[in-house]
């Protein structure tokens, strides 16, 4: 009997105009007793942990280590000087875990699943976290199901429970109570659908009876709790790097150490003083900023992104990013509004334009209009039905043609075998005798076939389908028919029906499409659209939207007659592709991978998770997309907008070029401190010029440059006028470590210099104080060179970035302090020096990188102030 009462009520009991569900306040007040509807995960890394985490780091140790040694040394004031430093290290690491953990929990929130509810009477798109128990839930295909909830209304449901019992065939569900239950709240009635488990197909309404760890699946949550995220490519890069430079500073520090103590007599002294300059010798080499550079600049660029309305779900998108070279995005919702109106009625041979929303719609055209509601649902979800409820409320109101008393007796849904929609009513209301009003609207094509059209009928009709889609139009056909109950037949193909007319539906173009369209074209990158549509109504929103090709279009249908080859030769020159199903757009995918091409593709239905699966970044829709489309997606569009994915892959370009930049830093700065700490150590009558004092300093200016002021950086100004990066391109490529080199030698050549001309005339405490001086400087100016591989540093000034002030302002004073004051010169073995000499280290410091300068200014002129290049 269960089968025959789904036949009877079928969809139509999903009609949800009478169900209000929780109020907002009831909700809350649940939420508020029972948590949020999340599972248990990992605890938040608290201070204590972070900050024991700070103590395992191996500058931390070293640092401890220094202290340690001078204490032995008899050297109070140097040690506590170094251990003092360990607390503003350890501050300055934790300020930045906060800010990473703080990001990284924002978009965690931003990437919970969405629940459709019912509050108020009102259906609402909430977070899946603040599902409540006795929320009314709105399940179809495509959905996670957010709680452990009891089914009360459902068509042809079926759910994917792998997760919970690893059975990979999905179950039918059916309905545990009627409708009048969800009036009635409470009861001892389990759960039917449970949290996490897929719904496959079908639509449902359930009643939430329990939330978060309550649920089956939150019962063994323990073991889902969420893993720790892969490193990336550029982390894993990086921590090559850093193994390799960590075995050298190893090894550096025991030679520096037997070196020094060998070549100066072998004294006690000179091993404590040798393992003091072995100590140096390893921070100095130790690049333990890279791995911070990554995280840092990872999480808080996916943060920046997710500003632009797109969630990063895999940390290696914002690597992609910038190299991707073909956007594939959808038609409706991404280029257009989605925001449908019925714009044009075609019946008898006859056209209506319902543009100004006339109040008086010819009697040619009301069964046309009619029969379009009947196929809908009551209280839609869809655009296109709520425009013809619109359309309707306008235009028919108060005649014969709206029928609210009209019961639903059988729905035939979508399907991709046909693409229409057929209901059948009771014309007198539930339990009327007579015969059924039956309503179909779809696909035009798809409407013919169940007309029984013959040739020449087909093609008028087609012709009539042209001159809509021509401007800029989605085509559906209505039919209608009458039917005996019992003569209803089973499979919806087997309807005979009569063709009543066409609608046109008109979904303005997101007035921000072209605009990003043309920074895509100046940026390399093809547009390349696919749609459901007709070739002509996709002709037409290419032209508006100004995808250039748009003449050349290849249809789903002759894209199943292609073969391999012969798509291969074409993909490389069609901008459009229409009349496309879901399941063709994998091969789309893969046709553009193999030619080569950086695929970015977007997404929203169940059937498009394998294409977003096999694009180098898949994109969701976040508004109208299904949880199926989002977990297999590695960004989610939030506002579905084309121009947001156009922002995203300017900030994927900006943290990409920001890194870069960050690395220079990194290596040219280690350059001069690992030269300082060796040379005098193989020029026996050098004496020490930095101590592991010094170097604790200038880790406290590279530190906040690399993970804020560049992090912080704004893009360059032809960020998007140059064509993709190489996606082979690596990190550390020749050249930008070369221009590394050359930076760090030039210091480290300045400050030797400035070393040889001070100690000519000045005590060794004075000549290390210039040295010092002039190295500190040098550092500045790298930061101000490198912000910019573009412009001046003069011409970069201008470019707001608050960081850069405040590490600026800091280090000058800091500086102005240690040489200053006597009593941190003691501590640092300086010496007072004259202002002349001061003015003459600081200029040195500020000369050493000119040459950089000036090859940005040759270079400049070569290529043309927004000239398109490679990226720096």
């Amino acid at each position: 009997m269960q089968g025959e009462e789904d036949k009877r009520r079928g969809a139509g009991v999903l009609d949800v105009g009478g169900l209000s569900g929780l109020t907002e306040e009831e909700a809350a007040a649940r939420l508020e007793r029972d948590g949020p509807n999340e599972l248990p995960t990992q605890q938040k890394r608290g201070l204590w942990r972070t900050a024991f985490e700070v103590m395992r780091e191996p500058m931390f140790l070293m640092l401890v280590a220094a202290g340690s040694l001078y204490l032995v040394m008899g050297e109070i004031g140097d040690a506590l000087m170094l251990l003092g430093f360990v607390f503003v290290v350890m501050g300055i690491t934790i300020v930045q875990e906060h800010r990473t953990e703080r990001a990284l929990e924002a978009l965690r929130d931003l990437s919970s699943p969405r629940a459709l509810v019912i509050r108020g009477g009102v259906q609402r798109r909430i977070a899946g976290r603040d599902v409540a128990v006795g929320d009314v839930l709105v399940l179809v295909e495509g959905d996670r199901v957010p709680a452990d909830a009891l089914l009360r209304r459902g068509l042809h449901l079926t759910v994917d429970e792998s997760l919970l019992t690893g059975e990979s065939v999905a179950v039918r569900k059916r309905p545990s109570a009627d409708a009048s239950a969800l009036d009635r709240p409470g009861g001892d009635d389990l759960p039917s659908v449970f949290s996490g488990t897929l719904v496959t197909a079908g639509q449902a309404i359930a009643e939430v009876m329990t939330t978060g760890g309550a649920t089956e699946l939150g019962k063994i949550g323990h073991a889902l709790r969420r893993l720790a995220p892969q490193p990336t490519l550029l982390q894993r890069e990086t921590g090559r790097l850093v193994r390799r430079l960590a075995v050298v500073g190893l090894s550096l520090c025991a030679v520096v150490v037997i070196v020094y103590a060998l070549t100066r007599g072998g004294t006690t002294t000179s091993w404590k003083e040798g393992l003091l300059a072995g100590i140096a010798m390893a921070m100095a080499t130790l690049p333990e900023e890279f791995p911070v550079v990554l995280t840092v600049f990872l999480a808080l660029g996916a943060w920046r992104i997710s500003k632009s309305q797109v969630l990063t779900r895999r940390m290696p998108a914002v690597e992609t990013l910038g190299a991707a070279t073909v956007l594939c995005v959808d038609k409706t919702g991404t280029l257009t509004q989605n925001q449908m109106s019925v714009r044009r009625l075609r019946a008898e041979g006859s056209s209506f334009d319902l543009a100004g929303a006339p109040e008086v719609l010819p009697e040619t055209f009301h069964a046309l209009l009619e029969h379009a509601i009947l196929a809908s649902q009551r209280d839609p979800f869809d655009a296109m039905e709520r425009a013809l409820h619109a359309a309707g409320e306008t235009t028919l109101t108060g005649t014969e043609h709206l029928h609210p008393d009209w019961a639903l007796a059988r729905e035939y849904p979508l399907s991709p075998q046909l693409l229409a929609v057929t209901r059948a009513w009771h014309a007198g209301g539930e339990g009327a005798a007579g015969e059924l009003v039956v309503a179909s609207k779809g696909a035009p094509e798809a409407i013919a076939e169940l007309c029984r059209l013959g040739p020449g009928e087909r093609a008028a009709l087609e012709r009539e389908v042209e001159l809509l889609a021509a401007e800029g139009l989605r085509v559906l056909g209505v039919a209608r028919g009458r039917r005996a109950e019992r003569a209803l037949p089973d499979e919806h193909a087997a309807l005979e029906l009569e063709l009543v007319g066409l609608l046109g539906f008109a979904d303005p173009l997101r007035p921000t499409v072209p605009a990003a369209v043309r920074e895509c074209q100046t940026a390399g990158i093809r547009v390349v659209m696919i749609t459901g549509d007709y070739p002509a109504t996709a002709r037409s929103i290419a032209r508006q939207a100004g995808l250039a090709g748009h003449d050349q279009i290849i249809t789903g249908p002759e894209l199943d007659g292609m073969s391999d080859g012969e798509l291969a030769r074409r993909i490389g020159d069609v901008q459009i592709f229409a009349r496309v199903v879901p399941e063709q757009k994998l091969r789309i995918v893969e046709a553009l991978k193999a030619a080569d091409e950086v695929v970015a593709m977007t997404g929203d239905g169940v059937n498009d998770a394998p294409a977003l699966k096999a694009a180098h970044i898949g994109i969701a829709m976040g508004a109208r997309g299904t949880d199926v489309a989002r977990e297999s997606a590695a960004l989610v569009l939030l506002d579905d907008d084309f121009s947001s994915i156009v922002a995203a892959v300017r900030l994927g370009r900006r943290i990409f070029d920001n890194i870069k930049k960050a690395v220079a830093f990194i290596v040219a700065v280690h350059i001069p401190i690992a030269g300082l700490s060796m040379i005098p150590v193989f020029l026996g009558d050098w004496p020490l010029l930095l101590f592991p004092v010094h170097i604790v300093f200038l880790e406290l200016v590279i530190d906040p440059s690399c993970s804020l002021v560049f992090e912080a950086e704004e893009p360059e100004a032809n960020v998007m006028q140059r064509p993709p990066r190489d996606p082979a391109e690596r990190l550390f490529t020749w050249g930008s470590l070369g221009v590394a080199l050359l930076q760090g030698l030039s210091s480290l050549a300045v400050c030797l210099g400035v070393y040889l001309w001070a100690r000519a005339s000045h005590t060794v405490d004075a000549a290390r104080t210039l040295t010092f001086v002039t190295l500190v400087v040098s550092f500045l100016v790298i930061i101000l060179a490198n912000r910019s591989f573009e412009l001046t540093i003069l011409g970069s000034l201008g470019r707001r970035n608050r960081a850069l002030w405040w590490v600026l302002t800091g280090t000058v004073g800091f500086l102005a302090l240690v040489v200053l004051l006597p009593g941190a010169r003691t501590l640092f073995h300086f010496e007072a020096i004259h202002l002349v000499d001061l003015g003459l280290a600081t200029l040195g410091g500020g000369a050493c990188i000119l040459w950089f300068e000036v090859l940005k200014i040759i270079r400049r002129g070569r290529h043309g102030r927004h000239g398109v290049r490679k990226g720096a």
